[in-house]
């Protein structure tokens, strides 16, 4: 009997497979109240780099799947000194936006325009999920990590100066105020999906005051959610913990630096950052982008060929459509995008394979339901 290459067995398999494994089934229907179903506007910011090819891509199978969102356009690129007022009241207005990467220059006194969306917006918690797509191989398996990062403080405020000529001072900056209310944002997500442990990470062994503060803050929180389980990890033990046995790691709460850390850990652990889907929420706004390294704006050949990677930010498109209370297009956006990455014939470089960027938008396309 002649051997069939892995390919077709691959594509054989997946279609003797029932359509469930990527379906998810509801046996009492979705009943939204009345309006729900009017379009929404959305604010994008499409980016540099590869952030306008990721962003079209989201709008292509957005408009497919004629979900009901609309897109307002503002052109906003890492090199300006800070985010148009009209970008502002825009987000402020429609209080949901998807965004491509945005270039932060490396030194020379520029600030990033990713941070001063975060701080103007009060987006105070970053949220990036990494986990095992079925089809897509990984050293590791069960790999189901959700990193929430204080976003507003820390090393990240900003802070810095030039005491004398040849010496830098940056200041860390930790208050109970913001510790406490993303611990609190952790703990809820925990609750609302059904997680059964939330990990601070934190260096308290020698950052006995500032990261003192933050697991202090997180202690005080956990007392009120006692059917979720609560422990903490050095985050230099937390780095070696995730590259030996990462499934140990539910969800996992951090201040603002090595939440960046983890996260791209996390994220290169799971598949990598093509894929990861996050976003960043406040009280009262919400900005989706790619998941893991959300200012990545690709080099010149990734760009030049058309080969970016759109998965990442059409499984956080998935996202703010739940956000937005549009469940079912989000599960069959979530779906297609699965499917495409199971069978495995339509995957970008990062991914081990060769389409463009549109060839696997039309994949998707293709499996929506």
């Amino acid at each position: 009997m002649a051997r069939r290459s892995v390919p077709v067995l691959k594509r054989l398999l997946l279609s003797s497979e029932p359509r469930s494994r990527f379906t998810s089934h509801r046996s009492v229907t979705y009943m939204p109240r009345p309006g729900d179903g009017a379009p929404r506007a959305v604010t994008l910011i499409p980016g540099d780099g590869i952030g306008p090819l990721v962003t079209g891509a989201v709008e292509q199978v957005m408009g497919a799947m004629h979900a009901p969102v609309y897109f307002e356009r503002y052109e906003v690129h890492g090199d300006m000194k800070k985010v148009p007022q009209e970008v502002i009241d825009s987000i402020k207005k429609n209080k949901v936006c998807l965004k491509g990467g945005l270039a932060t220059p490396m030194g020379g006194g520029v600030s990033s325009l990713n941070v001063q969306l975060r701080k103007e917006l009060d987006l105070y918690a970053s949220l990036v999920n990494c986990f095992n797509l079925p089809g897509l191989p990984t050293r590791h398996e069960n790999v189901d990590i959700v990193v929430i990062r204080e976003n507003t403080e820390g090393e990240y405020a900003g802070l810095e100066h030039e005491v004398v000529p040849g010496v830098v001072e940056s200041l860390k900056v930790i208050t109970k105020f913001c510790s406490e209310r993303v611990a609190k944002y952790a703990f809820e997500y925990a609750y609302l999906n059904n997680r059964k442990k939330v990990t601070a990470v934190h260096k308290a062994n020698i950052m006995k005051l500032a990261d003192g503060l933050f697991l202090e803050s997180c202690r005080e929180v956990a007392t009120k959610y006692p059917g979720i389980q609560y422990n903490e990890i050095i985050v230099d033990n937390c780095c070696m913990q995730l590259v030996s046995k990462p499934e140990q790691f539910d969800v996992m709460v951090t201040p603002n630096l090595y939440g960046n850390l983890v996260a791209n850990t996390a994220a290169g652990i799971a598949g990598g950052t093509g894929v990861m889907p996050g976003g960043n929420v406040g009280a009262d706004h919400a900005v989706f982008e790619q998941g893991a390294s959300a200012g990545n704006v690709g080099n010149e050949k990734i760009l030049e060929q058309k080969k970016a990677n759109p998965v990442a930010l059409l499984l956080s498109s998935a996202m703010m459509l739940r956000h937005l209370q549009f469940p079912s297009f989000a599960d069959r956006l979530e779906t297609a995008v699965k499917r495409v990455i199971f069978d495995g014939q339509y995957r970008t470089k990062d991914l081990g394979g060769t389409s463009t960027t549109q060839e696997v938008v039309d994949a998707v396309i293709a499996n929506l339901e």
